[in-house]
């Protein structure tokens, strides 16, 4: 067991027999009363948020996590198969535990947190911007560039997006998979 001087961003502990994420902390020292570390935390499982205040006596369990890199091979209706570049080892992952799965496509890198002491996968991550093309959208309006109109588009792996109403059907665009948004054309 740790103390709260350990919590950090991005540290996995236990708390309430559940896995959590740390998304930010703060170390709060009133000028009356005991200190206390106040926090944000994200379900690794379900992806609920909580907000929970950890006393500075407390006792945390933290969580040994690891990232490995994987290789996306297919999609099945249940989930996503992976492979180890090193060892080419395939694992077997359900398609919510990815955090921007509608933007894979098949030979991309994924990052995949294991725990550590069980050899277990916890989630994955997709990179943090990828460039895919637009596969349908209207035709776009030449000098349209001016105002914050969008228009929905989809993308080769079938995902939709909003984009600005000057991009076409073929043309390759830079999305945050963080908020599955556009974030620029991209010249091929």
């Amino acid at each position: 067991m740790a103390n709260t001087s350990e919590i950090k961003n991005g540290v996995c502990i236990k708390y309430n027999n559940d896995l959590w994420k740390i998304v930010q902390f703060q170390h709060v020292k009133p000028g009356k009363g005991a200190a206390f570390v106040r926090t944000k935390l994200k379900n690794i499982q379900s992806g609920k948020n909580l907000e929970h205040t950890f006393p500075v006596s407390a006792k945390i369990e933290i969580i040994r996590i690891e990232t490995r890199k994987y290789q996306f091979l297919y999609a099945e209706d249940s989930g996503c198969h992976f492979m180890n570049t090193q060892d080419y080892e395939q694992i077997f992952i359900d398609k919510h535990m990815i955090n921007g799965a509608d933007f894979m496509k098949e030979g991309s890198m994924v990052d995949i947190v294991f725990h550590v002491d069980e050899e277990t996968p916890l989630y994955g991550d997709v990179a943090q911007y990828v460039e895919l093309e637009v596969t349908y959208t209207e035709p776009g309006e030449k000098g349209n560039t001016a105002t914050n109109s969008t228009k929905p588009a989809t993308v080769e792996t079938n995902a939709t997006i909003q984009v600005p109403l000057f991009i076409n059907q073929g043309d390759f665009v830079k999305i945050d998979t963080a908020n599955a948004s556009y974030s620029e054309r991209v010249k091929k």
